[in-house]
């Protein structure tokens, strides 16, 4: 038998400072890790949006939605991904599954 999989989604907020190629590469860094731990799914990029409060003085960020499903272990691993890479405004991981 296979390890369990949940069902989460990822929203993170990107630094305005960043590049359209700095931006893009992280976007295309957390998908590979994704696809490393679990199943893509949905992405859905926002783009730059204004933030409802200023974060490191950005007024604005580069939203990004990820929907995927992974063993519950990994949204840990991802977590911490988030809090190392620079540019990475703000991260949330929620489960799906109830």
């Amino acid at each position: 038998m296979g390890k369990v999989k949940s069902r989460y989604e990822t929203v993170f907020i990107l630094s305005p400072a960043l590049s359209e190629e700095a931006t893009a590469a992280a976007v295309e860094k957390f998908k590979a890790l994704i696809e490393q731990n679990g199943t893509l799914g949905e992405i859905d990029e926002w783009g730059k949006r204004r933030l409802a409060y200023e974060i490191d003085d950005q007024a604005e960020g580069y939203y990004t939605l990820i929907s995927f499903e992974s063993p519950p272990d990994f949204p840990a691993e991802l977590d911490r991904v988030y809090r190392i890479t620079d540019g990475v405004l703000r991260s949330l991981i929620i489960c799906k599954d109830e």
